[in-house]
């Protein structure tokens, strides 16, 4: 049996019955963001030289509470944090509504209007985030949730019977929307973006902690803890799909 593509999980109940599914093989990994270290961005081809990571495409807000906590942080970024703020005055603010109905981010030249670009002072990078860490603040609480949640997936849905199952896995492509089969680089699908010395259960703890909860998380814990004291090894390894080759990356202004 051919066994690419298998991950391994662990299921249980909480007080109130709801059932809690953790992707074992994705959080014991040695996953961990290369951002700034040669991510190869998604562009349709690769392109680490622009160091976009995976901000090409600006955010979608999940609602109006994610929207207008974005909209508060805009307001603290000065100048020497946000290259494109007197742009994103000029273009009517940088979070707009589109054609679709959908909040967005602006983009400007190919990514999102909160990318810091190579040669700015402060170093490329989301100013959400640098921000964040230059005030000792966690970067979840600056940025739109899907910016912090990637790769982490937060899934829920309730049966017929009322019984709510909660899912926390690794982000893929097909959580992109159709746009996703189109990048030529996805983090989670490439042995290069799993250089940690620790698992993901520990270097995202507070993302993880953020979209579960401390005590579904610390179950979590305490089983890979045991199971690795009981059946030690060295880690988990995801098993790695190759990448489409697709079309050639947006051409640039």
């Amino acid at each position: 049996m051919d066994d690419a593509g298998l991950h391994e999980w662990v299921t249980f109940d909480d007080d109130d019955g709801n059932t809690w599914q953790f992707d074992v093989t994705f959080l014991t990994s040695n996953y961990g963001c290369i951002y700034g270290r040669g991510c190869p961005g998604v562009f349709t081809e690769l392109a680490p030289e622009y160091e976009h990571g995976c901000c090409t495409y600006g955010a979608h807000f999940v609602d109006e509470a994610d929207r207008t906590a974005t909209i508060d942080r805009v307001g603290e970024l000065g100048p020497d944090e946000w290259e494109l703020r007197d742009r994103a005055d000029e273009m009517g603010g940088a979070i707009f509504e589109n054609e679709h109905g959908e909040w967005v981010t602006r983009s400007v030249d190919d990514a999102c209007i909160f990318l810091n670009r190579p040669g700015f002072p402060a170093g490329a990078g989301c100013a959400f985030h640098q921000a964040a860490l230059a005030r000792g603040e966690r970067p979840l609480d600056w940025k739109p949730q899907v910016c912090w949640q990637v790769p982490l997936r937060f899934d829920e849905w309730t049966d017929d019977n009322g019984h709510t199952t909660y899912l926390l896995r690794e982000w893929k492509r097909r959580d992109w929307g159709e746009g996703g089969a189109e990048f030529a680089w996805w983090c989670t699908d490439d042995p290069l973006a799993f250089s940690e010395d620790r698992p993901v259960w520990r270097t995202l703890r507070d993302e993880m902690v953020e979209l579960v909860g401390q005590e579904p998380y610390e179950r979590f814990v305490d089983y890979v803890v045991d199971r690795e004291a009981r059946h030690p090894i060295d880690s988990v390894e995801p098993v790695f799909l190759p990448h489409p080759r697709v079309r050639r990356r947006n051409t640039r202004s």
